[in-house]
């Protein structure tokens, strides 16, 4: 694995490449093997996008098969499938704004899972992606898993407009990492799920957005700061005081009216806006209520939201580690990007 890059001189003025930092994780993905996501594999393999030369538009090399997400991952950062480079970009000068790329060294250009990870805005790191991260390498996309600014950093939108500068970035440089820029999906976790449907949602649609999943995402901020005003639980309780947290630490009245309309994902759906795949736990204390009221209201405007309800309380990673659940987004994120 590469843990230093050596790029272009115009990549090099843009952007500051970093050691990779790859972690093991103790969130990985499911190990069955699975039919689904060996088709998924082979899928993305078959439909990877030829790049054209700059002289003549004459097609790379196809691309050659790659190993199923479902052969068991490694603890090994090295372990990877063949070929494939881990690269640390700063896509902003602050020490959070950094993205690890695990992609391939050719002229390919390849189908992007963007991921962001949750820690109610406030914690968490993309060193917790890991794993997963290698799961959408090895069915043969191109992984961006971001950092961005915490709440304790800066109040939203800070959040979002890292994360659309991660993309932005990504779509700029897409050659150096053989990635179709045209053709991308963003899943996010719990408070990362809050900034995948934020960005799905941005003005009428970002360029190339295929499909937004969410696990466990908070939709909706002001219902987290509703279900969190009187109740014994006690994430719930946390995740109020950490939507007000996020909200530059007022609360949704008043002065502070606006920034959280702006936090507040269903309010800026649009007939533009790409499809969203959306996961809850049925006793979990992010409810599918959140993802309902967006599927309602992209519903009015045609755009198709599908929501899943798993039995139990698991929430983010250990409900995406649930039996058959990685694998019907996988399949799903496979059924939007060809």
């Amino acid at each position: 694995m590469r843990t230093a890059a050596t790029v272009s001189a115009l990549a090099l003025a843009a952007l500051v490449l970093a050691p990779s930092g790859v972690h093991a994780d103790a969130a990985a993905v499911p190990t069955a093997p699975s039919a689904g996501t060996a088709a998924t594999a082979a899928a993305v393999a078959a439909n990877a996008a030829p790049a054209s030369t700059a002289t003549g538009g004459t097609p790379s090399r196809k691309a050659e098969p790659t190993p199923s997400a479902s052969a068991p991952p490694s603890a090994d950062p090295d372990a990877l499938v063949q070929g494939t480079i881990v690269d640390t970009v700063a896509y902003g000068r602050h020490a959070r704004q950094r993205m690890d790329v695990w992609h391939q060294a050719d002229e390919l250009r390849r189908p992007g899972v963007f991921l962001i990870h949750g820690g109610w805005w406030s914690s968490g790191d993309k060193k917790y992606m890991t794993e997963i991260s290698r799961s959408y390498a090895e069915l043969g996309y191109t992984v961006f898993n971001i950092n961005y600014r915490l709440s304790t950093d800066a109040p939203w939108p800070a959040q979002r407009v890292d994360t659309l500068d991660a993309i932005a970035t990504a779509r700029r440089h897409a050659a150096l990492w053989s990635f179709d820029p045209s053709n991308y999906v963003v899943v996010g976790f719990s408070a990362g799920g809050h900034l995948a449907t934020a960005v799905g949602t941005y003005k009428n649609g970002l360029p190339g957005l295929k499909g937004v999943v969410g696990i466990s995402p908070v939709v909706s901020p002001l219902t987290a700061y509703l279900d969190g005003a009187e109740t014994l639980d006690l994430n719930k309780r946390k995740l109020r005081e950490s939507a007000i947290r996020l909200a530059g630490g007022c609360e949704p009245s008043g002065k502070c009216a606006r920034i959280w309309q702006s936090m507040e994902v269903p309010e800026h759906a649009s007939r533009g806006d790409a499809p969203v795949l959306s996961v809850h736990s049925a006793d979990e204390f992010v409810p599918s209520s959140h993802s309902n009221q967006l599927r309602d209201r992209l519903g009015q405007v045609g755009v198709e939201v599908t929501v899943l309800t798993e039995a139990g309380i698991n929430h983010s990673a250990p409900l995406y580690r649930l039996p058959g659940v990685a694998e019907r987004v996988q399949e799903w994120i496979a059924g939007k990007v060809f």
